[in-house]
């Protein structure tokens, strides 16, 4: 069987991918490993926008065109051929050229109060500490580490939309370099949890197309921050913790967890990140 014929197989009934098979000279001076991750990563059951995706029964997120969205299963294995520990109830949304991907997933913290001062020389300091915990439990896994360089947006808090953002330069053992910008969505019950992976180089571009994204991201009724209600369950961190690691972080720091430091914060890196890189090469010479 023909490179062209194989790549057309894989990707029967995917119109917007088709244009890879053209590429196929890109393709033949890749090593074998490479290719078949690039195969496996178009093979998920990416849903082109125009479309609605479903994060969970909690929320919804209008899809644009020239975007795709994962549902949880196909994350879950996005994930893994990203080299990321594979997760339940993550969802994703994507450029279509994968120049940029975000992961979204809901943590159950109760309502978080949104009334604390953030100080971001000491959460910088905070998650250097936590390199070494992190990187000793990813070699446990068999997983490349992962370096804090510093913020690339300092921690944020905007309360009109109610989302705490922040973006934080990370590199891998290898040198290479990437940036995940996180945006935490909170709700009456807990917060939506929102990693989006770039280059350095095309960040600021990245920052303002997922922003547009965001507007069309949306809680379920009932769910939303401004529908709290007397009784309900109240987070015991605020939003200092929450750029450390959530309720992780506060289990780490009282001793009743074990110290994952990045391993849990960032569970969305692109340490495997050579692979979109590849993807997106392809995309552009097609």
């Amino acid at each position: 069987m023909t490179r062209h014929r194989l790549v057309r197989r894989v990707f029967a009934g995917t119109a917007v991918l088709a244009v890879l098979v053209m590429a196929t000279p890109v393709l033949s001076q890749q090593p074998p490993s490479q290719e078949q991750l690039a195969r496996d990563i178009l093979a998920l059951a990416w849903q082109r926008g125009p479309t609605e995706g479903r994060v969970g029964g909690l929320a919804t997120i209008k899809v644009p065109e020239g975007q795709t969205f994962l549902d949880g299963p196909n994350t879950r294995r996005f994930l893994e051929l990203n080299r990321n520990p594979p997760r339940d109830d993550h969802y994703t949304l994507s450029a279509q050229d994968f120049s940029w991907f975000a992961v979204f997933y809901f943590e159950d913290t109760g309502y978080i109060k949104d009334d604390e001062k953030l100080d971001p020389d000491a959460l910088l300091k905070s998650l250097k500490e936590s390199d070494a915990p992190s990187n000793k439990e990813r070699e446990r896994l068999g997983m490349p580490p992962i370096y804090t360089e510093g913020w690339s947006v300092a921690p944020h808090y905007d309360l009109n939309t109610r989302r705490l953002e922040w973006a934080v330069r990370l590199r891998s053992g290898s040198g290479r370099s990437v940036v995940n910008y996180t945006t935490r969505i909170l709700s009456r019950r807990g917060v939506m949890h929102v990693t989006l992976v770039s280059d350095p180089e095309s960040l600021d571009q990245h920052i303002a197309v997922f922003k547009t994204s965001l507007t069309g991201y949306d809680f379920a009724p009932g769910e939303r921050y401004s529908e709290f209600r007397s009784g309900d369950r109240v987070a015991q961190f605020g939003l200092g913790a929450l750029v450390l690691g959530g309720a992780a972080a506060v289990a780490v720091k009282t001793g009743a967890g074990k110290a994952l430091g990045k391993f849990l914060i960032y569970g969305a890196v692109a340490a495997g990140g050579t692979i979109l890189a590849f993807l997106r090469k392809l995309f552009r010479r097609g």
